[in-house]
């Protein structure tokens, strides 16, 4: 039995589901995307995901005027593929709309909304016991602060991971820490977390942001700057935070341990508050 996805305004099956070779996603990657994760059937900070839906759509002049049906859209698509009682994902991803093909953004061009749920369970063996990162230099546009589809150096980045049999590629652009692939990095050092301020070089991630309030709450230390690469193998512990990574401890960096080679004190802790919360 087909999945159920949603496509312009309207359920159908996804071996239905059709979209015009001349959309500007295809040709030029040109929108952007969210990625929500439903606990047992319930959003985790849906507000947040949205709030920075709105930016992206905002920096890229995509006129998206549906916003407030997306959280129906979302459940529909919940209880359509049997996930209302899971642990699930939304993605969703919106484009500028079909077009002839033109490098200046058309006007009265009516966007493409494509989103669709799957089954998104925390990956409990990361979780428990880390793993191992690779650095690699930061390749890819300068705004990495908009949640662009435009993935392929982030694809490439990963992809070199997995060969090497590591779980992400942590990014250095000019000597410092950026981000990863598809994740927020936060370093801990002398019980002082430190990841690297919002600009336009990383993303502003949910989980980034909950562990920055957890931190908060429970009186740890945070410091917003980037750390240098030289630092990074330095570091006391290391975290992988996003909402399929969730808060993942790193116990190697290249070919160097990080602590003891098993997650840290620190880690432990907002791991704990972090569950708490979902």
């Amino acid at each position: 039995m087909s999945e159920t996805v949603f496509l312009n305004g309207e359920f159908i099956s996804k071996d239905k589901a059709k979209i015009s070779p001349n959309d500007r996603g295809f040709i030029f990657a040109d929108g952007v995307y969210e990625v929500i994760k439903y606990y047992n059937g319930k959003p985790f900070r849906y507000a947040d995901h949205l709030k920075r839906l709105e930016r992206s759509l905002s920096e890229i002049l995509i006129d998206y005027t549906k916003l407030e049906e997306l959280e129906k859209i979302f459940q529909e698509l919940l209880i359509s593929n049997n996930l209302e009682d899971k642990h699930a994902g939304i993605y969703l991803q919106v484009t500028r709309g079909v077009n002839k093909r033109v490098h200046f953004f058309p006007a009265d061009i009516i966007p493409t909304a494509y989103a669709f749920a799957f089954e998104l369970p925390s990956f409990t063996q990361n979780l428990e016991n880390g793993i191992k990162v690779i650095t690699q230099e930061d390749i890819r546009w300068l705004r990495c602060d908009i949640k662009s589809v435009s993935l392929l150096p982030n694809s490439m980045l990963f992809n070199q991971a997995v060969n090497k049999g590591a779980g992400e590629s942590i990014l250095i652009r000019d000597g410092k820490v950026t981000e990863a692939t598809h994740s927020s990095v936060l370093g801990v050092k002398n019980g002082k977390v430190i990841t690297h301020p919002l600009s336009n070089l990383v993303l502003p991630g949910i989980t980034r942001k909950v562990v920055l309030e957890i931190c908060t709450k429970n009186n740890i230390p945070v410091q917003e700057t980037a750390i240098m690469e030289s630092e990074l193998f330095e570091l006391d512990e290391i975290i992988i935070a996003g909402t399929g990574s969730e808060i993942t401890p790193v116990i190697q960096v290249n070919d160097v341990v990080i602590g003891n080679k098993k997650p840290g004190e620190t880690t432990r802790f907002i791991q704990k508050k972090f569950f708490e919360l979902v």
